[in-house]
């Protein structure tokens, strides 16, 4: 096999990007965007009604790498999903590890939002310092202009928001019982500081998806405590919660053992995991 793209991060520890595909059906080409990342490749997450793939990687060549594969294998113009999006890369968030700082997230993201722009054409949205990433999905060519690039969205890889942020908890919960309209209600009785929302049918299913933005303080087993709470006060129940991507070990710490295989939770799913399994000795 042929040695994937250069992991090094920073001189002084590890960057995580998290980058999110509008693919989650093809496996083919999941695997092939997936294969560009090399060994730097930690997770990938695949939700075909969100026509959504998730992929946790070390190192900023490795980000480049998988943007440049998607963009040859997607195309936006015959894209459809429950997920809102942006463009076929849709959301590069740098994340600071292992000795790495915010602003060394911070200057990959730069780099990267030029980069991207400068040599594909592809508009970024910087968000982090500026702006949250839901300021810049509403706010996207209606009255905010990209950072980088053309005016206007690329004819096949649309827009990418490209940003810096902390650790945070992708995770989703299943309800049952509940419509449209209640599964909106349902994510926004749930929405509050350390948890962003969004109510969604997911084929024949419903579902309340979250991202734990301050996951030390409201973590999977509080925001699932939730959703059941608000579900029972709406007639509903809760069929199942879902881990997308990777969890950092101590939030998984922070949560009983007993509770893990209902919350979808487990050792293996850690970042800190991952990144040892790909570690010399």
């Amino acid at each position: 096999m042929a040695a994937g793209p250069d992991v090094r991060c920073h001189p002084l520890g590890v960057l995580e990007c998290v980058v999110n595909i509008s693919e989650g059906r093809d496996r083919g080409v999941i695997e092939v965007i997936a294969a560009a990342a090399g060994d730097a490749l930690l997770d990938v997450h695949t939700d075909p009604h969100h026509h959504r793939s998730v992929l946790t990687l070390v190192g900023e060549d490795a980000a480049r790498a998988v943007a440049v594969a998607a963009l040859e294998h997607i195309d936006l113009r015959t894209h459809d999903g429950v997920h809102p999006r942006l463009g076929a890369v849709d959301v590069v968030p740098f994340v600071a590890l292992d000795g790495s700082t915010d602003a060394d997230a911070l200057a990959a993201r730069d780099r990267f939002a030029a980069w991207w722009a400068a040599e594909h054409g592809v508009p970024t949205f910087r968000y982090g310092p500026e702006r949250t990433l839901p300021e810049v999905r509403r706010r996207a060519f209606r009255d905010l202009a990209p950072d980088h690039g053309p005016a206007a969205p690329h004819s096949t890889a649309g827009a990418t928001a490209v940003g810096q942020r902390p650790e945070l908890v992708a995770y989703n919960v299943w309800v049952a019982d509940v419509d449209l309209a209640l599964v909106g209600a349902l994510a926004a009785a749930v929405r509050r500081p350390g948890i962003r929302t969004l109510g969604l049918a997911v084929g024949d299913r419903w579902q309340v998806s979250m991202n734990l933005i301050a996951p030390d303080e409201v973590g999977p087993a509080e925001a699932y405590d939730a959703v059941v709470a608000a579900t029972a006060e709406l007639g509903g129940r809760v069929e199942g919660a879902e881990l997308v991507g990777l969890v950092p070990e101590r939030v998984l710490r922070a949560i009983p053992p007993v509770r893990w295989t209902a919350l979808d939770l487990s050792e293996d799913r850690t970042i800190e995991a991952r990144l040892a399994g790909r570690r010399p000795g």
